[in-house]
């Protein structure tokens, strides 16, 4: 039995910096091109293997170039990819961004194999954790499969989209920031059909624990932000990880901001992402 099992999106970041953004018709040079994993499954898959978490993957990716150097991002961090579907003739999901000096951006999000994906058996895990980036019936469906096996399961509903009820009562624990919380329609909502507990992260204010019997809010750990990429993986990964061994939710939510905060300090998402070992440091202060 895995720890975590993370049932979301890959991608292959495309990222490009200029002085301004074009306008409509019109050519910029840029400053700079690189190429980044990416995608919010792939991004919390990896942040839960850091985090002392053994990991499978639930996902797509096209039997491309682009989907062989994700696969590799995944053994690095010795992910079990048994259920990474590779589709033929179908590209792997790409974001095409661009960044001016202002940090301003534009994205351009092609699913590609994310949006091809299908439900398939879930591998068994003590958590099961999904995201919204993939079609909400394979993310129902993965939910389902893991509550009818006993495991705790996560939603982090993001992007922000209409979540059917359906879905909804598969879910023991939601982790939205406070716009996808607000999309949600309210905590009555989430308790009623059956959610324990809702945690709202909340950048710089720190996190908020919210159960019928009552809430708390966490401090966020004191650092030096430098690029917010990945922050919110970081969490929902770590809080997985901590889960799956037997952590308090109060440990666990902890262990999990500290991530968060980690991954402030480094550019870009996967390469941001902390180690079990400097998530400790820091919680441990």
């Amino acid at each position: 039995m895995f720890d975590v099992c993370v049932v979301g999106s890959a991608n292959l970041d495309l990222v490009v910096t200029a002085r301004r953004l074009p306008g409509p018709g019109e050519t910029v040079g840029g400053t700079s091109y690189n190429e980044h994993a990416g995608g919010k499954g792939l991004n919390q898959v990896v942040a839960a293997a850091r985090a002392g978490a053994v990991c499978a993957f639930v996902a797509a990716l096209g039997d491309d170039d682009a989907g062989s150097r994700l696969a590799r991002v995944l053994a690095d961090d010795r992910i079990d990819a048994e259920s990474v579907q590779r589709l033929p003739r179908t590209p792997t999901g790409r974001a095409i961004i661009t960044v001016d000096d202002s940090a301003e951006n534009t994205i351009v999000v092609v699913p590609g194999a994310n949006g091809a994906i299908s439900s398939t058996p879930l591998p068994r895990a003590r958590v099961v954790l999904a995201q919204l980036e993939i079609p909400i019936d394979v993310v129902s469906a993965a939910l389902g499969q893991g509550s009818d096996a006993g495991a705790i399961t996560i939603l982090n509903p993001a992007p922000a989209i209409d979540v059917a009820d359906e879905t909804l009562r598969h879910c023991r624990i939601v982790i939205p920031n406070e716009h996808e919380r607000a999309q949600l329609g309210g905590l009555d909502r989430l308790f009623d059909l059956g959610v324990e507990l809702v945690i709202t992260t909340m950048g710089g204010d720190g996190v908020e624990v919210i159960s019928r019997h009552g809430s708390s809010t966490f401090p966020p750990f004191p650092v030096s932000p430098i690029d917010t990429t990945g922050a919110g993986d970081a969490f929902c990964g770590a809080f997985a990880a901590a889960l799956a061994a037997g952590a308090t939710r109060d440990d666990a939510v902890r262990f999990a901001s500290a991530a968060g905060a980690l991954a402030t300090t480094k550019h870009g998402a996967v390469p941001s992402l902390p180690s079990r070992r400097d998530i400790d440091r820091l919680v441990n202060g």
